[in-house]
């Protein structure tokens, strides 16, 4: 008796399957290179030292390297970094910014391969993303999936209290212990990405190469940290109300104070919680994220112009950002 055959494959369906294996395996050779293992060790109590995995990505040629903060957390964290060409370098941490989960370690090298960096914000959902790093160990090994959700926040930081990644994305690529540091990149093998951290079965979340994570890495490869602007506030955006649309015509919406921190900027310049933040130096503020790009380092101590909506009238205060402190 003849075996039954399998079941035959359309000619459209061989298509689609091998186009998607073509751009997996083109990203992986253009892109497996510049990721590495990394190994780290760290001090821990009573003189000894603790290890731990995480995987990173080549910046430049001359041994920066990308990874997530969490992954070298503690006092004196250093380690090996391992690439797939067999070499073994040692690292140092440069800077860590916990409130964007982001790291900047220096290899021992003048010849590693720098992958390119992509922008997330053209990533649309339901677009292919392949993953590489370092699962349990397990060098070089490569997920792929889609991008299943985007802008979503994410605490950070030890027990999520360092800060929260507003715009982390969300695939379906699967992510494990040792996949943190790690490339998620687009089908033309940019890092949009890098991997922070298992959210579920089957649902991975990594911090967005944009723009401002961008600046998080320059600042961290030239100073070792991050400076960031503190208001002392808690809000979020609001539609302006009617007698507001009327006082400043054409504005849709400004920042809603929820709370005042105590002995903050804010209430030194005697802002109230409800007052509606219109404009900041100004320039018009309609959302938490544009408060925060309009009052960059640049401005911390020095006095800035904010008007508020207060009941029926705009208030105009003046406020000294101070310094954001973060853990080290």
């Amino acid at each position: 008796m003849n075996a039954p055959r399998a079941p035959s494959v359309p000619p459209a369906d061989r298509e689609a399957l091998d186009a998607y294996s073509a751009a997996v395996i083109a990203v992986v050779e253009r892109l497996a290179p510049s990721v590495a293992s990394l190994r780290v060790t760290r001090e821990g109590g009573g003189g000894r030292r603790g290890t731990g995995l995480g995987s990173a990505v080549a910046l430049t040629p001359d041994g920066f390297l990308l990874t997530s903060a969490h992954v070298v957390e503690g006092r004196g964290s250093a380690g090996h970094a391992a690439f797939t060409d067999g070499r073994e370098l040692p690292f140092r941490v440069v800077g860590r910014d916990p409130l964007s989960d982001l790291a900047v370690l220096r290899a021992e090298a003048d010849d590693l391969l720098p992958a390119d960096l992509g922008d997330a914000e053209t990533l649309r959902v339901g677009q292919l993303v392949v993953a590489i790093g370092n699962p349990h160990g397990f060098a070089g090994s490569v997920t792929a999936g889609v991008v299943s959700a985007l802008g979503r926040a994410v605490p950070v930081g030890r027990r999520g209290g360092g800060g929260v990644v507003d715009d982390a994305i969300q695939t379906d690529a699967a992510l494990n212990p040792g996949n943190s540091g790690g490339a998620l990149a687009d089908s033309r093998g940019r890092v949009v990405g890098i991997n922070m951290a298992l959210a579920g079965v089957g649902l991975g979340l990594a911090v967005p190469i944009n723009d401002a994570t961008r600046r998080v890495i320059g600042s961290l490869m030239t100073e070792g940290r991050v400076r960031r602007a503190y208001l002392g506030i808690a809000g979020g955006s609001r539609p302006l109300p009617p007698r507001g649309s009327g006082l400043r015509p054409g504005r849709g919406a400004g920042v809603e104070v929820v709370e005042v921190l105590p002995d903050g900027p804010a209430e030194g310049a005697g802002m109230r919680a409800e007052d509606l933040i219109l404009e900041v130096a100004g320039e018009p503020v309609s959302s938490v994220a544009e408060l925060q790009r309009r009052v960059g380092p640049e401005l911390i101590g020095s006095p800035i112009e904010v008007s508020v909506l207060r009941g029926d009238a705009i208030v105009a205060l003046t406020l000294v950002p101070a310094e954001l402190p973060t853990e080290g």
